[in-house]
């Protein structure tokens, strides 16, 4: 099996994990990046104050997003872009809970989607002071870039995974994980409702 990969990136307006702002996507293929694309997002009602603190790190203000898809109305192009691909984030456990998150809140159904996290795999690969992005996307040969920028955030972290696999000679996502003992996880199943007596 090659090297595919997509590597995902979300930026929110507040604390809540549904208020996503912009996506950044990488598509890896053969340890290749093929393809990139993002965009921003209007946060879902409910979702959409933007909290000073967020604005101060990725810049996005609500008049940004003023005319931006909904999140319905880009989830399609985010889910083909993605196709069945593992997908692989920095602290993958907040862009995936983003996605299900925001999905829930619109109520669509989010792909089971497997996953990888490459803060994990930068920590079984280099001797670092900081496992933080910019510090781990250098190690991998990927400096200078804007972070907080979800595409180009997106990018380092896809260079993190590549370079990782290199150093390891592992051909595929799951044989990085294996080499590294990590798990490439899949979703939680929902407890079935119970029903009220």
């Amino acid at each position: 099996m090659p090297l595919d990969f997509t590597a995902i990136d979300f930026e929110t307006a507040n604390s809540s994990p549904a208020s996503a702002c912009s996506v950044g996507l990488v598509r890896v293929r053969g340890g290749e990046v093929v393809a990139m694309t993002g965009w921003l997002i209007r946060p879902p009602a409910g979702h959409d104050d933007f909290q000073e603190w967020n604005i101060r790190i990725h810049g996005i203000h609500p008049s940004d997003v003023a005319d931006a898809a909904t999140w319905p109305e880009q989830f399609d192009r985010l889910c083909d872009f993605a196709g069945a691909d593992v997908l692989v984030a920095h602290n993958a456990g907040f862009d995936l809970n983003v996605l299900r998150r925001a999905s829930a809140a619109t109520g669509l159904e989010c792909p089971p989607y497997r996953s990888l996290c490459s803060l994990q795999v930068a920590r079984k690969t280099y001797q670092l002071d900081s496992y933080r992005l910019p510090k781990a996307a250098a190690a991998a040969g990927f400096a200078e870039f804007s972070h907080h920028d979800a595409l180009a955030d997106a990018r380092a972290c896809a260079q993190i995974v590549i370079d990782a696999a290199r150093r390891h000679g592992a051909t595929d996502v799951d044989a990085l994980a294996d080499a590294l003992s990590l798990r490439v996880t899949t979703p939680p199943v929902a407890a079935p409702e119970r029903a009220v007596a």
